[in-house]
């Protein structure tokens, strides 16, 4: 046999997880010139592209352009995709070794964390990524009911994702009507009452974690006012001091934005969002039939801590807002995986650059990670390329000194479909996609999605 890594004799490395952190990797193998790999993708949804389908608002197209770029990874005689395929599942770590030298995993960050206080599994009361997902039409959120016929909702975070939560609720019918939000969505906003939506951070404004596009477009919704309070615009002492010895121009711009919002941006509007900041919830009250009805917050201060960084610290100011419905959004974390040594108080797999670690620190011959499940939930859709890369880089290095799996079987193909008959190819994906969009052109919307792998499969005749 010839030498591995040629062309006649590639290395095989096993993908799991199709989201950026997988694309990213495999278009790095490809970009070797003196190296051959094989890289063979498994999801375990029938569709690639991970949170750009599943994640990203409706209202955000030009951010899923990013996926013709992975179509042209995935164009790569070198790729193969294995959707409808689940690690754990379908497939071990064991069964991979026989036919894989690596695999590296690229599985995200599946879960909220939560907010560690009273009231929080009430109905009414649920995680920012639940809805995020029910939107977007993904097949395990697509169930899910949210009561629209609330008035006043809370959204507890200031990232990305809950602004996106509050743009949603907070557009009209017609400014959603042209994305590829899923037509039950659709029809649930329809029908939403609505009226007040309340973002809470527990810092300041200029700690705010949004970008300036995304708070931005707060300010531009057809029907619905922005507003913060003078009050709470008021930067600290700390935080003063901290914008003085290191200026950014982005937190000034973004800082611009929310003093423009004082006193609102509409006086018209039918709807109203309001910007909090220094509020912490300290517990979600039910009512009597178990739902939510009122959120009880704590006034914060900015004081410094150890880490470096502004802490919040509560006062004893508090006060009850009447809430009938709460999002939770701040922040992720990964979960377990099967034969994996897993850092629980980080929601990562232990690793360092990417190569799986052991407790005692040691290497994990043959396996790697990217994306969320390896650095934790940071970073926007980008941040994964630079990551995928610099595991990749270990990946060659255990390639070339012989710290890797030794299987003894080339082709997996067979084996995954005796274990999962309707596995999906790129091929199957690319038909789903066509279909999809197809369907959009006639209501001149980006796609209209399968939202059950049900249809999925009887769409393309598996």
């Amino acid at each position: 046999m010839s030498t591995a890594g040629t062309e006649q004799n590639p290395w095989r490395v096993a993908v799991i997880g199709a989201g950026p952190a997988g694309f990213y990797a495999a278009e790095s193998f490809f970009k070797q010139k003196d190296v051959f790999v094989n890289v063979d993708v498994y999801d375990r949804l029938p569709t690639p592209h991970g949170l750009v389908r599943a994640g990203v608002a409706p209202d955000h197209e030009k951010i899923k352009n990013v996926t013709r770029v992975f179509d042209r990874t995935a164009s790569n005689p070198q790729f193969r995709f294995f959707g409808n395929v689940e690690y754990g599942t379908h497939i071990s770590l064991d069964e991979l070794k026989r036919f894989y030298h690596q695999v590296y995993f690229s599985t995200g960050a599946a879960v909220d964390r939560s907010l560690g206080i009273a009231g929080e599994d009430l109905e009414r009361s649920h995680s920012a990524t639940e809805f995020v997902a029910w939107y977007n039409g993904h097949p395990d959120f697509r169930h899910l009911q949210f009561d629209l016929s609330q008035e006043s909702v809370a959204i507890v975070g200031v990232g990305n994702v809950a602004i996106d939560v509050a743009r949603i609720l907070c557009k009209t019918v017609d400014e959603l009507k042209s994305t590829d939000i899923t037509d039950y969505a659709l029809n649930a906003l329809a029908e939403s009452k609505v009226k007040e939506v309340i973002l809470m951070g527990r810092r300041g404004p200029a700690q705010a974690a949004f970008t300036l596009k995304e708070i931005k477009e707060m300010g531009e919704l057809e029907d619905a006012s922005a507003v913060t309070l003078a009050d709470e615009m008021k930067l600290d002492i700390h935080t003063a001091k901290e914008i003085e010895e290191n200026p950014s121009r982005m937190v000034d711009k973004k800082l611009e934005v929310l003093n423009s919002f004082i006193g609102g941006t509409s006086s018209s509007a039918s709807r109203v969002c309001h910007v909090r900041f220094l509020v912490s919830p300290t517990e979600i009250v039910g009512d009597e039939d178990g739902g939510v009805s009122a959120i009880k917050v704590v006034r914060n201060r900015l004081e410094p801590s150890g880490s470096g960084r502004l802490s919040a610290r509560a006062t004893e100011e508090v006060f009850t807002w009447p809430i009938g419905l709460v999002f939770r959004s701040v922040g992720y974390r990964g979960v377990a995986l099967p034969d994996l040594p897993f850092n629980d108080s980080w929601g990562v797999v232990r690793n360092e650059l990417g190569r799986v670690t052991s407790e005692e620190g040691s290497p994990v011959t043959g396996c790697y990670v990217g994306g969320w499940i390896k650095r934790g939930p940071t970073g926007v859709i980008g941040t994964n390329k630079p990551d995928a890369v610099e595991t990749v880089k270990c990946m060659l290095e255990d390639l070339e000194s012989g710290q890797h799996f030794s299987p003894t079987e080339i082709d997996p193909t067979e084996f995954i479909h005796s274990k999962q008959p309707a596995a999906f190819s790129y091929a199957d994906w690319l038909r789903l996609n066509e279909l999809e969009t197809s369907k959009g052109e006639g209501s001149g919307r980006p796609r209209v999605k399968f939202t059950t792998i049900e249809s999925m499969i009887s769409a393309i005749g598996k």
